[in-house]
């Protein structure tokens, strides 16, 4: 009997050894995935590192780089935008206009909702004569991405028309299929351009500029430009706007990009001045046109904070609670930096303005 017991016993230890020894077999085989894997992990952590420290550099020896960056012009939509009525703008005209030399700017112009059926099958002659009907103009300057086909942006045209006002969005040089390079000071002839072009051609009706975004500081900047020439804009709406920059010290108004990068201001502090719009906050303590502010409290690119010190400056500058207005609409609703335009009130909001400039 034990030695059937010590035969057992035996058997069960050699049947532990054959487990451990495939385990042991098990480990082997893995052993070298996770040394692999490691292996993988260290490299990756090593070009991280590698790429935080040298991004600066790269940028600063290629600007065209950083150029793309801040206006991201390059990105396009698959979209024919000669063609509006593709997107459903079907009373749009697209037009061309030639800003300076060597500049052709993409633009559409939009006309009032109930013209809907007259602007059927007519050509540019029919729209631009159109301009000078009474209704209101609307021009919208847009941000540093895209083009004009972007939704929201065809959204806020379609909320301006559905109002019976005229607009007419246009792409700056470099974005969309206009032709040239973007520049701070480039955006702001193009934007004074098509003002003086509308100007001439709506025969009094109230023109107002609508800006958003990065399109808020060439707003401001025209604005004060044309109050300063005697041929101001009867009114001004801005849209997601910031001052001028995220950090003190920093006086680039699209420096907001650059602190994308933690260090990498030191690489850009002497950016070119010449080319740099000046910022919204020392615009509007100059600007003297009523103004209406529209701004989510939810938007992450330019905070809500923003919105309230401009509306401050604005406020001491025009000593009027009459010929200032902010907007602001709740973070609940999760309209960010880009989706004021689904808020219902909009329209309202934007007629009860332009009755304000005819008072």
């Amino acid at each position: 009997m034990r030695r059937r017991v010590d035969e057992a016993v035996g058997l069960g230890q050699a049947k532990e050894k054959s487990i451990k020894g495939k385990a042991g077999e098990v480990q082997v085989s893995l052993h070298p995935f996770w040394s692999l894997w490691r292996l993988w992990l260290k490299w990756m952590f090593l070009a991280l590192c590698v790429l935080y420290v040298v991004t600066p550099f790269l940028l600063r020896l290629f600007p065209g780089i950083v150029q793309h960056l801040v206006y991201s012009h390059g990105i396009l939509y698959f979209v024919d935008l000669s063609r509006p009525a593709d997107l459903g703008l079907n009373h749009t005209a697209n037009m061309y206009l030639t800003s300076e030399e060597g500049v052709t700017l993409g633009v559409w112009h939009t006309v009032p909702e109930k013209k809907w059926k007259e602007a059927q099958g007519k050509g540019l002659d029919w729209y631009e004569k159109s301009l000078g009907d009474g209704s209101p103009v609307f021009i919208y300057l847009h941000s540093n991405t895209n083009n004009r086909a972007t939704p929201h942006r065809i959204a806020a045209a379609n909320v301006i028309s559905s109002l019976g006002y005229h607009a007419v969005v246009m792409d700056y040089r470099g974005f969309g299929d206009s032709t040239g390079e973007p520049t701070g000071s480039g955006l702001i002839i193009d934007a004074l351009y098509l003002y003086h072009w509308v100007r001439e051609r709506s025969k009094g009706s109230p023109l107002v500029i609508w800006g958003h975004s990065i399109g808020t500081v060439i707003t401001t900047n025209i604005a004060v430009k044309l109050q300063e020439q005697g041929n101001p804009a009867d009114g001004v709406i801005l849209e997601g706007a910031f001052t001028h920059t995220l950090q003190k010290g920093y006086a680039h108004p699209f420096a907001w990009y650059y602190w994308k990068f933690p260090y990498i201001q030191y690489y850009f502090l002497s950016l070119p001045k010449e080319k740099a719009p000046v910022p919204n906050d020392e615009n509007l303590k100059k600007m003297r046109t009523p103004l209406l502010m529209l701004h989510a409290e939810d938007d992450q690119v330019a905070p809500f904070k923003m919105a309230q010190e401009l509306y401050s400056i604005a406020r001491e500058a025009l000593k009027s609670d009459k010929r200032i207005k902010l907007v602001s609409f709740d973070r609940s609703l999760r309209y960010g930096h880009n989706g004021v335009y689904r808020d219902p009130a909009l329209p309202g909001i934007v007629r009860e303005f332009v009755q304000t400039l005819a008072a």
